[in-house]
């Protein structure tokens, strides 16, 4: 997988998840998403369906600093999760990591990508944006603690001339 020469000299891989990486990436998850955190159980569903998802982790110094996932089923594919550790976020991982995601939705012919985001994240939000997704609807009160979910959406059949560039 491809990251940009700056994340490659910080030390930084990225590689397919695997179920050995489930304990560390839901340990993150609980860390990242108290109120929404996905159980263990959930990773290792996802992971069992590589027909329709894939996941992926960003390493750095052997130990995982981001994950993310996809579901595409024809035409549609879906973001499920994206997430960077603080300490690591403004350094390009996300957007490398979002990069493959949408790669992997045009290896499996999708029509859009779509992702639900917190409304309350404009960081999150303004990485979207980057890549050419737009806001097409809200989810009032999705999340746990009552935040709305901004639903984005990026048509693969349309050109951005902004896809991936830095911020």
């Amino acid at each position: 997988m491809k990251l940009s020469p700056k994340l490659e000299l910080a030390g930084v891989s990225l590689r397919d998840m695997t179920e050995a990486d489930i304990p560390a990436v839901e340990a993150l998850e609980r860390r990242l998403f108290p109120v929404d955190a996905w159980p263990l159980q959930m990773f290792f569903d996802e992971l069992a369906q590589p027909e329709t998802r894939r996941y992926l982790v960003a390493e750095a110094a052997g130990e995982i600093i981001a994950y993310a996932g996809l579901m595409c089923i024809e035409p549609i594919a879906d973001v499920q999760t994206i997430a960077v550790v603080p300490e690591f976020e403004g350094r390009g991982i996300g957007s490398a990591v979002l990069a493959e995601l949408i790669d992997e939705a045009r290896r499996r012919r999708a029509a859009d990508v779509l992702l639900e985001v917190r409304a309350d994240n404009p960081r999150a939000q303004q990485l979207y944006v980057r890549f050419g997704f737009e806001q097409i609807h809200v989810r009032p009160r999705y999340y746990r603690d009552g935040t709305d979910a901004l639903i984005m959406r990026l048509a693969l059949n349309e050109q951005h001339p902004s896809e991936g560039a830095p911020a």
